[in-house]
């Protein structure tokens, strides 16, 4: 599908069917977030790929919902702030440069007919000490990675009238 459709298609998926996910999908997707722009290309982030299977519990002291474990796979990305450009009055873009990689990774994951849903409603001191984070990176948002079980609603959006100002 083009962009315009991929972009359009993508949705929240919030239930996942236990169908394992072929592994050169996961490595497209972990290739796309690799891919993503970064400031001055620092690419200040990690991915933490955290299979499901027997870790239902532990995901669930991270995010309670039962659906953010159904997925075969959960992903973590981290931001490192130490690595991340930072502008002239001193803002470091970290945040923005794994929100971008995350973003691609979840594109990547709707190309390949797979189901996401950006968590940012976590504890981040859980999935430090289960995740085993080090101290100089922070969990930023996760998603789970699947089969959709469910069909997507209408999205609803504001208007470009809300959104978008024109300068003349």
């Amino acid at each position: 599908m083009d962009f315009g459709q991929l972009i359009a298609h993508r949705y929240s998926v919030r239930s996942y069917q236990t169908r394992p996910v072929e592994e050169e999908k996961l490595e497209r997707m972990i290739h796309a977030a690799m891919l993503a722009p970064t400031a001055a290309n620092r690419q200040p982030f990690r991915l933490i790929v955290i299979p499901t299977e027997n870790r239902v519990e532990e995901l669930k002291q991270i995010y309670s919902k039962a659906w953010f474990s159904e997925a075969p796979y959960v992903i973590c990305i981290c931001a490192v702030h130490d690595e991340a450009w930072k502008r002239r009055d001193g803002r470091n873009y970290a945040f923005v440069d794994t929100a971008i990689a995350m973003d691609h990774l979840i594109l990547a994951a709707a190309d390949e007919g797979l189901g996401t849903c950006w968590v940012a409603a976590f504890d981040p001191e859980a999935a430090r000490e289960i995740l085993d984070i080090p101290d100089d990176q922070e969990p930023v948002a996760f998603t789970p990675l699947g089969y959709a079980a469910d069909n997507p609603g209408p999205k609803k959006r504001k208007t470009e009238e809300e959104l978008v100002r024109y300068m003349v």
